[in-house]
Order: C-alpha cells, then structure tokens, then sequence
C-alpha cells in the first residue's frame, strides 16, 4: 500500500457526481458493500480513537491532576483524521467507504429529530427560517459584489455565493450540474469553502466563550453562519453537544433553500444562453431538496406524538452519536492542507471577506432574537 498522499472525494451529492480535491468530477458508482467496508472500519476507527483519547485526558486530568487541555472527541477525531490524510494519505481501497461520511452524517441529522418536539421544531426553525432568509439576501449580495471588485469569473462568484449562502461543497455541487461552471471554477471555490470551514472551526468557539454565549445561541449562530454542513455541526459540537444539536436545527432550516437557490442561478445562467434550460422546475426543486431534513421532521413528530418510550428515545440519542463518530472522522481524512492553500489567494479572500460580514451580521442577528424574547 502506497503512503504518498492521493487526492480524496471531498463531496457526494444528490445528483450522482464525485467532486475530487482537484475540482473534476466523475459519475458516482454506488459501491459494493465489500468495497465500501475497509473505508468505513477506517472511518469507526478513528472515531472510536477520538472517543478513547477523550476518555483517556479525563482520567488524566481528573484523577492524575495532569495539567491537560479538555478536549472533545469531536477534535480528536478530526485531528486524527488530518494526521492520516495529510502524512500516509488514504489508500485508494479505503477511499469508497470514506466517501460515506455523509451518508452517516445525514443518518445522524435524522436521529437528532428525536430529541426535538414537533413544537420547539417549528418555532425555534421558523425563527431559523426568518434569519436563513436574511442570511441568504445578505450572502449572496455581498458575495457577487465582492467577486466584481475582485475581478474573480463570473460563474465562480456564482459558485461561491451559492456555497457560503447554503450548505458549502454540497450546493456547490448541486449547482455545478445547473450553470455548468469549468472545472477550474468548481475546484477553486470547493477550496475555498473548505478552507474557510476549517477556519471556522478554531475560531466559533473562541469566540462563543469570549461572549459566554449559551449552548442554544451558539448553536444557531454556528448553524446558520458556518458554509459546509459538516463543519457547521462539528463547530457547534465543539462548543457542547447541546449547541450542536441547535446548530442541526438551524444548519437544516439553512439547507432547505438549495433548491431554490440553485435553481435561480440556473434559469439565470440559461437566460444568457450559458447553461442548459430547467424545463419541469417543480421536479428540479424536489430533485435538489435535501431529503434527510424530511427524515429529521418525521423522527420529531414520531417523538411528539409519543411513539416513542424514555428508553427508546435514549436509544435513538446514542444511536445518533454513533452515527456522527465516523462523519466526523470523514471531515480530517477527507481535507487535504495542500490543495486548499494551492488555489490562488483572490477567492480566498472573497470568502473570508464575505464570511467575515455574514458572521457578524447572523451574530448581531442572533443576539438580538435572544436579548428581545424572541427565543424563550
């Protein structure tokens, strides 16, 4: 087995296509399952890896008195993700089990639906729906601007816009199937997503603690500032398991516009004869509509309405975490350092720029909902 480094899948979405750290793309094969095993015993193993160091520091710390940082499995996994892919690189038959991680991402989105009452669903998620409605005015605005003043290609300031106002490499890749970008533009904009992600994930919590935000305030802010779904829920699992539970509420609320998004872009871009027609409309939204939040509304219904006793929702509960150990695993192993520096720094600092005024303004928005009794 080679240890150089290989370019990793960074992203499957609905549409069937494989997005690589290059920016090219290939029709998705479903894997067989023997061939998908290897990269998912790799995916629990380095969740469970995180698990046992977290459990590892404790005792240290607690019961040794050693002077050691309290650090969440959620990191470890992560960290331990980029030690593998950055230093032995993943061989290519761990490579379609990796490329699951966000299947077990979604599997734990749908789980978490059953500690949320049908109530707190619609009214902390219409509140999401108001501020993501703000958020996304705001995003793409200030993306197509900056991109302008940037001078960066027309349908990359496209791509960027729709990625940091929706859910990051996903809707990237469902709008690359619907204004059909070069790969070039893809590429870039898929590294700059990633790049400011995992920015994202050293800076949020710094900055919820500096603030003491409490664990539902935080959790929305980083729901509905953070791009990419994964890093969103990691940075809102990072601060604490009931902020990352907030940031799944709002970071799907978030995610439910891709269709509508993606599909404005697209009847633009075939309006100037650059892409291909969208001709059932209704069919394209359902098409590009993220089906697990459906899932999530389902499993949150079934908890309201009692069909599930005390043990069973416990059991859901750690069924959801269970899921999250290999998703979260998949965010290091899939993140190449190199390829997200190597892209040119003009998109990068279009993102930051854009990602800089997005959370402060979703920050103050946030703030505002909790100070004045919108939030109870």
């Amino acid at each position: 087995m080679s240890t150089q480094a290989i370019p990793m899948p960074i992203a499957v979405d609905s549409s069937s296509s494989l997005a690589t750290s290059s920016g090219k793309t290939a029709p998705f094969k479903p894997a067989g399952l023997v061939a998908t095993l290897p990269g998912v015993a790799l995916l629990f193993s380095i969740g469970l890896a995180g698990k046992l160091l977290e459990h590892a520091f404790t005792v240290l710390r607690t019961q040794h008195h050693l002077l050691l940082p309290q650090i969440e499995y959620v990191l470890w996994a992560i960290l331990l993700g980029l030690l593998v892919s950055n230093t032995f690189g993943v061989a290519a038959v761990f490579r379609p089990g990796v490329a699951t991680y966000e299947l077990w991402l979604k599997l734990g989105i749908v789980l978490v639906g059953a500690r949320f009452l049908l109530q707190d669903v619609l009214h902390i998620g219409g509140l999401s729906l108001l501020l993501v409605a703000v958020e996304l005015v705001l995003s793409l605005s200030v993306m197509t601007l900056l991109g302008r003043i940037f001078r960066l290609s027309p349908k990359l300031t496209s791509l960027l816009a729709i990625g940091s106002s929706i859910c990051g490499v996903t809707a990237i890749m469902a709008a690359q199937g619907a204004i059909d970008p070069d790969e070039e533009d893809t590429s870039t904009a898929i590294a700059a997503i990633l790049t400011l992600g995992a920015i994202a994930l050293v800076t949020f919590p710094a900055i919820g603690h500096l603030l003491r935000m409490s664990q539902q305030a935080y959790g929305m802010w980083a729901g509905l500032a953070v791009d990419n779904t994964a890093e969103s829920i990691v940075t809102g699992s990072l601060f604490g398991q009931e902020a990352g539970r907030w940031t799944i509420l709002a970071k799907s609320a978030r995610s439910s516009f891709i269709g509508f998004v993606v599909l404005g872009y697209a009847v633009y871009w075939a309006s100037r004869g650059q892409a291909a027609v969208v001709e059932h409309k209704a069919l394209f939204l359902w098409q590009k509509f993220p089906k697990f939040i459906l899932g999530f509304l389902a499993i949150s219904f079934l908890a309201t309405a009692g069909f599930f006793t005390h043990g069973q929702l416990d059991s859901l509960a750690n069924l959801s975490r269970w899921a999250f150990l290999p998703a979260f695993a998949g965010v290091g192993l899939r993140t190449n350092l190199k390829d997200l520096v190597g892209q040119g720094w003009r998109p990068l600092i279009v993102g930051v720029l854009g990602e800089v005024f997005i959370a402060l303004i979703t920050l103050g928005l946030v703030y505002w909902s909790y100070n004045h009794g919108v939030v109870r």
